[in-house]
């Protein structure tokens, strides 16, 4: 859904948790790479999608392809950390009002999830 992957982007852009809370579904579920159980209700989305944009959002954050098949986005995203290349997907699906309502995240090398799984520990810890 446009309406909402235009709100992600400018999301993505500002980082402004005000602009986030009102993107995410009160039900909303998030799916991490490192947790296998998912991750129920807006307050908890927030806390992991904060918690990523602290670990992830350097200036080597970047989203290098988009696929929209109707309320599904994938979002195919480079980064490094620590010198690590990592390589992911956002898949995320969008209800009728453009606000998310699951957000799946994907992230490869073994090694890149490693470092991934550390340092976003400790950002949650932190909040």
């Amino acid at each position: 859904m446009q309406l909402g992957l235009g709100a992600w982007h400018r999301y993505m852009q500002s980082g402004d948790p005000a602009l986030l809370e009102e993107l995410i579904h009160p039900d909303a579920v998030f799916h991490s790479p490192v947790v296998h159980t998912p991750q129920v209700g807006r307050d908890i989305v927030m806390k992991y999608l904060l918690a990523a944009g602290e670990v992830l959002g350097n200036d080597s954050f970047a989203y290098v392809r988009e696929i929209v098949d109707g309320e599904n986005v994938v979002l195919e995203f480079v980064n490094e950390l620590d010198g690590i290349k990592i390589n992911g997907i956002d898949m995320i699906r969008f209800d009728l009002e453009g606000r998310i309502a699951d957000f799946k995240v994907m992230v490869r090398p073994l090694k890149a999830i490693n470092k991934v799984w550390e340092q976003m520990g400790a950002q949650l810890q932190k909040m």
